[in-house]
């Protein structure tokens, strides 16, 4: 697997089409970006995670094809690593490109990047995702209750780790 920047341009209508619905929207990304995605909002959150936490989005090619995106930054201080709106693209999910995602996020991370712990928050009403981030080695570090709203839903709020 292959993680190169994400290029607007190239990628955006890509990923938009891997978020058909307001629930799955929601579930990806906590409503920071505006639903229905458009190019605009997204390279405006984008710009202020890039400025403002130096998260670098990447997208994760698998034989030729875009299969992935996430976010990653890492505090140089504390060395510790966050990652954040990860998403597969739908039709290959359940095939373990999540999994194989992540290994290349924890190379890139743990190596390049220097971390010593990546974290994440993920919803645990999330189930697959959640299920995926446990089998890839993380951790659940603070589990906060009712810490997000959907329509009339209440969601808790995961940090998930995984140290180097």
């Amino acid at each position: 697997m292959e993680l190169r920047k994400y290029d607007s341009k190239r990628d955006f209508e890509i990923i938009k089409n891997w978020i058909d619905d307001e629930r799955t929207h929601a579930m990806w990304c906590a409503n920071l970006f505006d639903y229905p995605l458009n190019r605009e909002n997204v390279a405006e959150v984008l710009s202020y995670a890039v400025e403002n936490y130096g998260d670098v989005p990447f997208v994760a090619i698998e034989e030729g094809r875009e299969v992935g995106f996430f976010c990653y930054n890492t505090n140089q201080t504390t060395k510790e690593g966050m990652l954040k709106f990860v998403i597969v693209n739908p039709q290959y999910r359940g095939k373990g490109i999540a999994n194989k995602m992540l290994k290349a996020v924890f190379e890139y991370a743990f190596g390049k990047a220097g971390a010593e712990l990546i974290q994440l928050n993920v919803f645990p009403e999330n189930v697959r995702a959640k299920k995926c981030y446990e089998n890839a080695g993380f951790k659940e570090r603070k589990l906060t209750e009712n810490a997000f709203s959907y329509k009339d839903e209440s969601w808790g709020r995961s940090n998930m780790i995984i140290r180097k």
